[in-house]
């Protein structure tokens, strides 16, 4: 979410799997490449020949609002934390770049037994740790059998696990795996592989954040080398990686607080790629558009953007907490809400075009997944019928014009937006329009930290969104009764507090279903469903702008290759292929996917961002943090 790749990617086919909550948040990535000593705290390409010859600095200046909840990949959850990971820790497979279908990685080949219950994969020979030891079947073996065990350890990824009965390494290339059901998921587990003999040391993964000893031992294309908590977070080129080493010897993300700063640095060229959460404005990449030596890339996305309501925050075996406004537990109310909301209004001005209008859960750029309510199920703009709905609920006018209940109390709500994100605070004003004319009050609370309160179910509605993955399975699990935590106020899976048995049956289903059509149609009921309940209103796909400078980056993979994203989960292939234009090879690295350069304005591509401050206190991920 994205894992999910967030909130969700979410790079988890989930949006990422884990829980990456993507709720609306404001987000820039910008990078340099750099010939010289480039540095965190300096990264302008303005240091030519340095002393060690050289050297290539990729630095990615990166304008966030929320603190990335942990470098440990058994806690992070949101899109800048697992993008990291995905940098600094292999998979058992991949994503192949040019489709989206399953390629090795971790895992060189995997077979199932006939009842689909056993699953052995065959780990590759020739990967090893940063620190020289050999990665072995072991490792993702305890990997699994820790996140089985340890429920801290499960926080962000533990809905791959809960359906595993046994995992073993039978030897040192053999990883098998049986299962209580059938699961579909199993070429598609987004789970981060950790080194065994590095991480057993650890005595409560609760608190654990990996953020003690530098270098980070990991068997990913970089290792973490540096960080300065919202300040930047430094990654060396992994010369040993299996798929062949980096083209650029560093990978620095630098924090800008700004997105229009991050911009400036672009232009400037002091850094060379760029891209906003949910992408770029329209008035930034029109300018961008014009500048020399810049170009830039838009295309439909992976994310949508959406209201969220609290229906009534509560743990696992439902003890209720948080202060969520009661009148949401009426199916009528969130009918109400959601009929107010003119969806071509907010894509024609806030997104000015740059999105396509809200509908199911599953953008449009995932075809065989992508839902659309019947036309009589739609849910159109009527102020009328949402108004007609209020009164039915008990909630009419009085004389001055609010909605009052049977207590004579208004009927007012809070929703909670991101300080920094222009699109979450120009639709506040819209809402706040459209539901006065209702009767109704509403308090646009952005704040720089929606994590806490979020977790503490604390707010009536929320600005959410969630990047997705291939494989849709993380950004459903999110809104079953599973995700909702074990204590009050604990950081959890879920999204908003969903727990509804029909749509936890549909889950399921579509868990053990390996025929692509059948599972296909099950999650579009799935989606049908969570339509239908009111907990969640999708109002935009807002399209993926960014841009690079083409005088620093020669070629780049994205993902899908032909037309895609940069930055993100994604990015694996990304920075793993970035060439530098001063580079003569003019190819990726050795052994891997051939790069091919970033498409410019008007071609079909992708990118979602998710908001986050580069390693700040573990805290719940937003959904849009989430791939």
């Amino acid at each position: 979410m994205d894992r999910p790749e967030q909130h969700g990617s979410s790079t988890h086919p989930r949006t990422r799997r884990g829980r990456l909550r993507l709720l609306a948040a404001s987000g820039v990535a910008a990078m340099s490449l750099t010939a010289g000593l480039a540095t965190p705290l300096n990264p302008a390409p303005h240091e030519a020949e340095a002393a060690d010859g050289g050297k290539k600095t990729l630095t990615v200046a990166v304008a966030v609002a929320q603190s990335v909840d942990s470098l440990s990949p058994f806690l992070a959850q949101t899109l800048v934390s697992t993008s990291i990971h995905r940098l600094m820790y292999d998979f058992l497979t991949n994503y192949d770049a040019k489709d989206n279908s399953t390629v090795p990685a971790m895992a060189t080949e995997w077979e199932s037994s006939d009842d689909k219950l056993t699953w052995t994969y065959t780990i590759r020979s020739d990967a090893k740790w940063s620190d020289g030891e050999k990665v072995t079947a072991e490792d993702a073996a305890w990997t699994f059998n820790t996140m089985m065990e340890d429920e801290a350890a499960a926080t962000a990824n533990g809905s791959f696990t809960s359906n595993f009965k046994k995992v073993t390494a039978p030897g040192p290339d053999k990883l098998v795996v049986e299962l209580k059901k059938p699961q579909a998921t199993m070429t598609a587990l987004d789970v981060p592989i950790v080194p065994k003999h590095v991480w057993e040391k650890v005595d409560d993964f609760s608190k654990f954040n990996n953020d003690q000893d530098f270098p980070v031992v990991g068997n990913g294309p970089f290792v973490l080398t540096e960080y300065k908590r919202d300040s930047y977070v430094k990654l060396t080129a992994n010369k040993d990686y299996w798929r062949g080493a980096p083209k650029f010897d560093e990978l620095v993300f630098r924090y800008y607080k700004d997105q229009d700063a991050a911009v400036a640095a672009l232009r400037k060229g002091e850094v060379s790629f760029a891209a906003g959460s949910p992408s770029l404005t329209p008035a930034q990449a029109n300018s961008l558009a014009k500048a020399d030596n810049i170009k830039v890339n838009e295309g439909p996305g992976r994310r949508f953007f959406a209201l969220a309501v609290n229906p009534g925050a509560r743990t696992r075996d439902g003890e209720e907490f948080g202060d969520g406004h009661p009148a949401l537990k009426d199916a009528r109310v969130r009918e109400a809400l959601f009929t107010a909301v003119d969806r071509k209004t907010i894509v024609d001005r806030v997104f000015q075009g740059n999105a396509v209008e809200g509908e199911g859960y599953i953008p449009p750029r995932f075809g065989d997944y992508f839902w659309k309510p019947s036309a009589d199920q739609k849910r159109a703009y009527d102020p009328a019928k949402a108004a007609k709905l209020l009164d039915d609920a008990g909630y009419e006018k009085n004389s001055e014009g609010k909605r009052v209940g049977e207590d004579g109390k208004p009927l007012d709500f809070r929703i909670l937006c991101h300080a920094t994100d222009p699109n979450d605070k120009a639709v506040g004003k819209y809402l706040q329009e459209w539901w006065g004319e209702l009767g109704i009050g509403l308090k646009v609370d952005c704040l720089d930290n929606v994590s806490d309160p979020w977790a503490a179910g604390e707010y009536d509605l929320a600005f959410d969104g969630w990047s997705v993955n291939p494989d849709p399975d993380f950004v459903l699990g999110i809104h079953t009764c599973a995700a909702l935590p074990s204590k009050p106020k604990e950081s959890s899976a879920t999204d908003n507090f969903i727990c509804d048995k029909e749509f936890d049956k549909l889950y399921a289903q579509q868990l053990t279903e390996y025929d692509p059509a059948k599972r296909a149609d099950l999650v579009k009921q799935m989606q049908s469903r969570l339509y239908d309940t009111g907990y969640m209103n999708v109002l935009a796909y807002p399209n993926a702008v960014e841009a690079y400078r083409t005088d620093q980056i020669k070629s780049i993979t994205t993902m899908p290759q032909a037309a895609g994203n940069i930055y993100g989960q994604d990015g694996y292939w990304s920075w793993w292929s970035a060439v530098p234009a001063d580079d003569d090879a003019g190819s990726g690295g050795s052994g891997g996917l051939s790069t091919g350069a970033v498409v410019g304005i008007g071609v079909a591509a992708v990118l979602v961002i998710g908001a986050g401050v580069l390693f700040g206190l573990r805290r719940r991920a937003t959904a849009e943090d989430r791939e």
